[in-house]
């Protein structure tokens, strides 16, 4: 964590969309540093002790729950939020699930699925899956942003153009992410905490996780942005490459497609070399396998590639 964060912002101070109404919990001078504390994207309905049947009863009005909002003083429209990612800590409990109706493919896995995992949130250790995967941690926030303009309550589980529920797992600590601003002190919030997640968050679930995230919250004033942005401290990677990967592919015209026949394929694959059941195949994809776009010009059709790391195995 940062040393001695100027502010702390509790869990209990978290709110479930984004609203430029909503009454900020905290003012802060930019440059201030403040530790967030987030709740898992169940807002605590699963637990430890969750069974499958507790999937299936969610609230979907009480998921990626947010903490804040933050107002930045002197943030104004056309102003751009910097979020200095310090740390993370974890809380070594997190959940995958496949919700029916939710994930890339809701329509071929209709059954609720809960894998309740157990990590060393100090050492990140990988965090065993079943007797023979264990998955290489990368603790980040999913949901990261600032409210929009336009008034209203608004869903917070898509992403938008003042960031939101952006899933990419590369905004983990030491990266710098920036922000449009759209509304007078920017009110930030952040939560949607993830343990590890692969590129695509394919079955719609990453291991979610409760956990703390120190940053700091700086102001670039009147620098025109229109999309999020962000740098990266150095490699990416690093916890998956090392043993290569086994990599499947989609070709075809639709790059949405192609993406599912790519992980139609991985999971056919680890169905058939590890002896897995399809739908654990599925989960395992989505917190540490990877979508990646190929090739995009060779018209009429397109390459969507599915990168599973050996890693996981070995």
């Amino acid at each position: 964590m940062c040393n001695s964060p100027q502010y702390t912002i509790h869990g209990a101070h978290h709110h479930f969309g984004w609203d430029h109404s909503i009454k900020p919990v905290q003012s802060i001078a930019p440059g201030s540093s403040l530790e967030f504390e987030c709740l898992d994207s169940s807002a605590g309905q699963l637990t430890p002790k969750s069974t499958v049947e507790d999937v299936v009863s969610l609230d979907f009005g009480k998921v990626n729950p947010v903490t804040g909002p933050v107002f930045v003083d002197g943030a104004e429209p056309g102003d751009v939020l910097r979020v200095e990612l310090l740390s993370y800590k974890p809380s070594g409990f997190g959940w995958t699930a496949n919700i029916p109706g939710f994930g890339l493919l809701a329509d071929q896995f209709t059954d609720a699925a809960l894998k309740v995992w157990h990590y060393e949130p100090d050492t990140l250790q990988p965090a065993l899956f079943n007797g023979d995967a264990r998955v290489p941690l990368k603790p980040f926030a999913g949901t990261i942003g600032v409210a929009p303009a336009e008034p209203g309550l608004h869903s917070v589980v898509p992403p938008r153009r003042v960031g939101g529920n952006l899933d990419i797992r590369d905004l983990a600590a030491g990266s710098v992410l920036y922000l449009p601003v759209e509304v007078a002190g920017a009110l930030f919030s952040i939560g949607d905490t993830h343990a590890a997640q692969g590129d695509g968050e394919v079955c719609g679930t990453a291991i979610e996780s409760p956990m703390s995230v120190a940053l700091k919250l700086d102001l670039i004033k009147q620098q025109a942005l229109t999309m999020p942005r962000f740098t990266t401290p150095g490699p990416v990677t690093n916890h998956l490459d090392s043993a290569g990967y086994e990599v499947t592919t989609g070709i075809g015209s639709d790059l949405m497609e192609g993406a599912r026949a790519a992980l139609s394929g991985m999971i056919d694959l680890l169905c058939a070399t590890r002896g897995l059941s399809a739908t654990d195949a599925y989960m395992l994809c989505s917190v540490c396998g990877d979508l990646r776009i190929s090739e995009i010009v060779d018209q009429p059709n397109w390459v969507v590639s599915f990168y599973f790391p050996r890693i996981v195995f070995e």
